[in-house]
């Protein structure tokens, strides 16, 4: 380069003109060289940078590469011993739940074989409590058996007394019948013919007179059949209940009248129990047991209690109030099972039911001015009572017959399990066929048949059913118009046997007819599943009651 320079500077030397053409191109060519230069160089740096950057990536991926094989076998390393670790794990967990395991079977073991034993326990105590208790029932039993023996023995000895009573009471009669014959005959030696025409005459006296009674009793007779309206049947059985209650009553009247006893405080007793008698099943449990229990005091004759019962009955229930059909079907269930429990009891109620209202037997009398003197004389024939020394009202007896017509109805419809009704559903369903196909529609018939429909015929449609809704359809088309025609003023009696078959009143249950627990579990379920409450009865145990 130095002599290309010098080439040029010569150049210009020789060529004074053309010099600063030359200087010019001389820079030129020094500054292209230059740059030719400079290019080569700056390549050949940029070439070796290149190369140095990539044997330093060589480096670094060589260094990373083998950072990465350290680090991958660490890690690979790491994985074995976590593997082992998680083996370890696995086995301790193992062990320790077969441990638990163990302890919870072991644990368990001791809780049933504890409960076992006192189950065990239990069961013993239960054992000596029911030997305990057929211990003392045993006892109970075989007191109640020396206090019957008692009883019985001391009835014995009063029947004998009795007895002899009677026997020296007849005694005395024949002798003063004998006396009175010696002296009769005595007076007939002294007069002799004239007792003889004397007794002719009297003879022939009496034997008119006993023809003029007879025939006069005939007629009464034959005159009163026609006036009675009730079946055969029915005037049987009335008649054969009132004998019973008729001997009763005198058996009654012979003990109380030999004995020194007072009576009252048992009447009181008996009557205050059945006014507490409620729609509940505590209640009637515990007031039939008390009942029962009065009934068979050796204290008392049963037969005077009884009689007391049944009086009670009756006058308890004669007169109507609020919550008279819910203490009427509950005095049905506790009859029932007195009645089950001592069986004169349903016969001796019959009867005073009969007594306190003919239409329960069912009979009705017709009146007449020639067998009746006055209209009176007829309603006390029917069994209109006296109140204040004047014949009570109509509307009063109406009553009467409404409340004692409920309680029979209540009573004949009482079904239950285990303890047999004695005058159930059948009695209630001849009644109501002997007093349609007898007895007249009137006031009297019917407040009777709608008393008795609302509290029966519930119970009734369940059991017969389309044979009950044949007699409710022939009541409809019969016993109403008939009614109607006979008594235009019974319309309010005669709409309410209409609505009671219009409304269909006999597929509702009447209010008080199921019985109340402490626990209403009656709820509602249809009509086919529905199931009257049942007693249970065993014999000489309390009575009571299940679901």
């Amino acid at each position: 380069m130095n002599s290309m320079m010098m080439e040029l500077k010569l150049e210009a030397w020789y060529h004074p003109v053309d010099l600063r053409l030359l200087i010019c191109i001389s820079v030129k060519v020094t500054i292209q060289t230059t740059n030719k230069c400079t290019k080569c160089k700056f390549l050949e740096v940029t070439h070796e940078h290149q190369l140095g950057v990539k044997e330093e990536i060589r480096n670094q991926l060589a260094a990373l590469e083998t950072q990465l094989v350290a680090e991958k076998e660490k890690s690979t390393s790491a994985l074995v011993q976590v593997e082992k670790n998680i083996d370890v794990r696995r086995q301790m967990d193992r062990k320790l739940d077969l441990h638990y395991q163990r302890k919870i079977a072991e644990a368990l073991d001791d809780h049933l074989t504890a409960i076992q034993r006192d189950h065990e326990h239990r069961s013993q105590l239960e054992e000596r409590k029911i030997r305990d208790d057929a211990a003392v029932e045993e006892a109970k039993r075989k007191e109640k058996a020396l206090q019957e023996e008692k009883l019985r023995q001391q009835k014995a000895k009063e029947d004998q007394e009795v007895q002899a009573r009677l026997e020296a009471a007849k005694r005395a009669e024949e002798e003063r019948k004998a006396a009175q014959e010696a002296e009769k005959l005595a007076k007939e030696a002294a007069d002799k013919l004239k007792e003889e025409n004397s007794r002719k005459d009297y003879v022939n006296a009496q034997k008119a007179a006993s023809t003029t009674s007879a025939a006069n009793v005939s007629k009464e007779m034959k005159s009163s059949g026609n006036l009675v309206r009730a079946a055969v049947n029915a005037l049987k059985l009335e008649e054969r209940r009132l004998q019973i209650y008729k001997e009763l009553n005198d058996r009654n009247q012979l003990i109380i009248s030999g004995s020194h006893a007072n009576f009252v405080p048992k009447e009181r007793d008996i009557k205050r129990t059945i006014r507490q008698i409620t729609g509940t099943i505590d209640n009637v449990r515990s007031k039939a047991n008390k009942l029962v229990e009065i009934l068979n005091d050796p204290v008392c004759p049963q037969s005077v209690a009884v009689a007391m019962f049944a009086k009670e009955v009756i006058s308890i229930f004669e007169t109507t109030s609020p919550k008279f059909n819910s203490s009427a079907f509950a005095c049905g269930h506790v009859i029932v099972y007195v009645s089950s429990q001592v069986p004169a009891v349903m016969d001796c109620l019959l009867a005073e039911f009969h007594k306190a209202c003919i239409y329960t037997v069912p009979k009705h009398k017709m009146y007449s001015k020639a067998a009746f003197e006055t209209e009176e004389s007829y309603y006390k024939a029917i069994g209109y009572r006296e109140e204040n020394g004047k014949t009570e009202t109509t509307d009063s007896y109406l009553d009467r017959i409404e409340s004692l017509m409920k309680l029979y109805g209540a009573l004949v419809q009482t079904v239950t399990q285990g303890v047999q009704n004695k005058h159930g559903l059948e009695e209630g369903w001849a009644w109501l066929a002997r007093f349609l196909n007898v007895l007249p529609p009137n006031r009297y018939t019917a407040v009777a048949l709608e008393a008795f429909l609302e509290m029966a015929g519930f119970a009734l449609h369940r059991k017969y059913k389309s044979q009950f809704i044949k007699v409710l359809n022939s009541i409809s088309r019969e016993f109403v118009p008939k009614l109607r025609a006979r008594d235009p003023n019974a319309g309010s009696k005669i709409s309410r046997i209409q609505e009671y078959i219009e409304s269909q009143k006999f597929l509702q249950e009447p209010t008080g007819w199921r019985l109340q627990g402490a626990l209403l579990l009656h709820t509602s379920v249809p009509e086919a599943d529905r199931r009257q409450e049942q007693y249970h009865h065993a014999p000489n145990r309390h009575f009571t009651y299940h679901r």
